[in-house]
């Protein structure tokens, strides 16, 4: 899961998509509570893909499908990543011959389980930041480059943009302020970052900080672009913003930073079978952080999504047809499933009923949380598009015996350019970074106060910590909600179809 927090980053260039233009989809529910579903038995991985060219052998539902995958199967996809980390530098990166062996995996897998297989190309700028500082005075203060920040060096006035319900979005917030050759301390909120950056850079500053506007460090964040990267950027705590902003006077800014074009793919698997005018879509992205092996972040998802796939066969008897994205250059900003997306044409995006994402299913102090699709929860970005909703109920359903939460359409992960796209999304979340409450550890166990995954974009992301009990449910969840939309489309927790999905799209 992306996290837009440190030493590489995002951006998006050229993309040759290639994009299988295909079709499939469907729901229906079940209130079985996944954990008491059978997840004994064990699959190799050639053992799943020779049994996988047959599929379930039986017409595919959600129940069936989940009941097909096991944990032992899933577990070895995670063992063949952990693997593939190993022998190359301990992760699986974008643009590393890590994620190059990973997309050789998983698309030789579903070659030999009958699927139509592509692995289209694209380009994205990566971001290398060897170092960034800040000082007033002769105080070294905490703080954090924005990803695509540019290299520079600058001491200058610290001007603060006024803190209003839009700061430092517009140029009327400097109105009357000294801003040509000053570093801007800005607030975050309202409006990306990279505006806040490029409305001050257009007023002549020299750089620009932005403070948080909620308690702890601000990294998270980037400029999203390096077209979009004109001046030094840092992040910032709210309590050193204020300190920033009381204290005057002159400040220096520093980043040392370099940004590359590099090449990636994504690998795109359609069954030959199902109707194409009602695709349904899974995804979870398949590289890892430059630190370390991403496992939980996201072999997890890749796993449990794959192991669907194999179970499910390329030929498989469902009324829709599935496709599958294994998205490439996630954690550089959504790179791959946003090439994927803008190259989809009008049509292709319409036969597109939704699409399901997955990223991080077996945290360490997991959570389970569903996307919340009709924005009930009142938090953060508002409903998904039509549809998302009963998404939503489909996997509360399958995990109603863990009491589920829902989790905010952040956009931090896959499923972000499928929403602007006004296709409906979904699925299954562990949680990553954010503090399981006393009232979650209470439903789930685990250690309240803590984050989800306390590994996160580290080293110790390895399959030693991954939550076994979490992995399983979860996965079947997986499974289940791409059983049920393969099945139908339509029903109590059905999307739009036909002339109710244009209109719907139309009207976003």
């Amino acid at each position: 899961m992306r996290t837009q927090r440190t030493r590489f980053a995002m951006s998006v260039a050229v993309c040759a998509v290639g994009a299988l233009t295909l079709a499939s989809c469907s729901g229906e529910s079940s209130t079985d509570d996944p954990a008491t579903t059978s997840v004994a038995g064990s699959s190799s991985s050639a053992q799943s893909s020779g049994a996988a060219a047959d599929g379930l052998g039986a017409p595919v539902t959600g129940d069936a499908l989940a009941n097909a995958v096991t944990l032992d199967a899933v577990v070895e996809h995670l063992e063949e990543l952990t693997s593939i980390a190993e022998a190359n530098g301990g992760n699986r990166a974008a643009g590393t011959p890590g994620y190059d062996a990973s997309v050789d995996y998983v698309s030789g897998l579903l070659r030999d389980a009958g699927f139509d297989v592509e692995t289209p190309d694209f380009s994205f700028d990566s971001y290398d930041l060897r170092s960034n500082s800040l000082r007033a005075g002769d105080r070294e203060v905490p703080s954090n480059a924005f990803p695509y920040s540019p290299a520079g060096t600058v001491t200058a006035p610290l001007v603060v943009a006024p803190t209003d319900d839009t700061p430092g979005c517009e140029a009327t917030d400097y109105d009357g302020l000294p801003v040509t050759g000053a570093v801007v301390l800005v607030s975050r909120g309202s409006c990306p970052f990279a505006q806040k950056g490029i409305v001050a850079a257009d007023l002549g500053a020299a750089a620009v900080v932005v403070a948080n506007n909620e308690d702890g460090p601000l990294d998270a964040g980037t400029l999203g672009s390096k077209a979009d990267a004109r001046i030094p950027a840092l992040g910032v705590s709210r309590e050193d913003g204020a300190a920033l902003a009381a204290g005057g006077g002159e400040v220096t800014v520093a980043v040392d930073s370099e940004t590359t074009t590099t090449t990636s793919r994504n690998v795109i698997a359609q069954t030959t079978t199902g109707d194409t005018d009602n695709i349904v879509m899974a995804g979870a992205h398949l590289d890892s952080v430059p630190e370390g092996p991403g496992i939980n972040d996201n072999g997890t998802g890749v796993a449990a999504v794959l192991e669907s796939a194999l179970r499910m066969g390329g030929a498989p008897q469902t009324t829709n047809a599935v496709r599958f994205g294994f998205w490439g250059a996630e954690e550089l900003g959504l790179v791959g499933s946003t090439k994927y997306v803008e190259g989809l044409s009008d049509d292709d995006a319409a036969a597109l009923a939704l699409y399901l994402n997955f990223d991080m299913v077996g945290s360490n102090n997991p959570g389970y949380l569903v996307y919340d699709g009709d924005d009930s929860d009142q938090e953060g970005a508002p409903a998904g598009p039509a549809g998302s909703d009963a998404i939503e109920r489909t996997f509360e359903e399958r995990l109603a015996a863990k009491d589920a939460d829902g989790t905010d359409f952040d956009g931090r992960s896959d499923y972000g350019p499928f929403i602007e796209r006004g296709i409906p999304a979904g699925g299954v979340f562990s949680g990553a970074d954010d503090i399981k409450t006393e009232e979650q550890a209470a439903r789930w166990g685990g250690t309240a106060n803590e984050a989800f995954d306390p590994n996160y974009h580290t080293p110790e992301d390895t399959l030693e910590n991954v939550n076994r009990d979490a992995l399983a449910v979860n996965s079947q969840a997986v499974a289940y909600g791409i059983g049920t939309y393969a099945e139908s489309v339509t029903g109590p927790n059905g999307v739009p179809v036909g002339e109710q999905r244009t209109a719907a799209r139309q009207s976003q």
